[in-house]
């Protein structure tokens, strides 16, 4: 679990060149990354481009189909409302997040959309996997955020 969280922290890192709050995900299917995404909502001036919707849209093109089963999606930040519901309509089987999203988390934070409602399926999930590195990253893009204001 540790090696596809760095991957995605490696992800997340690509979302700061463009001014993006860092957040990387990576979908692995059968033990191999097969897509990657970071933040590119400044990059794309688009409310929708999460690393996740970035991720999970490659893996579709990818694999060419839009059901992800069999896949887990590692993301730094725990998956907001949008994410978490694109997840599951995806069919990704787990999501395994770093940093929790007190504001916006939608995996447990604020509410659990995986288990708090009635859907056909359910979605594993774990949270807090290199949860200081994660968190660490986004608070230091933050602090500076307000540092140059």
């Amino acid at each position: 679990m540790k090696y596809f969280m760095k991957q995605a922290l490696i992800e997340a890192e690509k979302a700061l060149k463009h001014g993006d709050v860092p957040v990387g995900a990576v979908i692995v299917k059968n033990g191999e990354i097969i897509a990657r995404g970071y933040n590119m909502r400044e990059k794309n001036k688009s409310a929708v481009a999460h690393a996740e919707i970035i991720a999970i849209e490659n893996a579709c093109m990818l694999l060419n189909n839009r059901q992800l089963e069999g896949c887990t999606i590692y993301v730094t930040l725990e998956p907001c409302p949008m994410c978490a519901g694109a997840i599951l309509n995806s069919r990704i089987e787990k999501v395994v997040f770093g940093a929790y999203e007190e504001i916006f988390g939608a995996v447990g934070s604020k509410f659990n959309l995986f288990y708090d409602f009635v859907f056909p399926q359910k979605v594993k999930f774990c949270g807090g996997i290199l949860e200081n590195e994660c968190a660490g990253l986004l608070q230091n893009f933050f602090k500076e955020l307000r540092k140059n204001k």
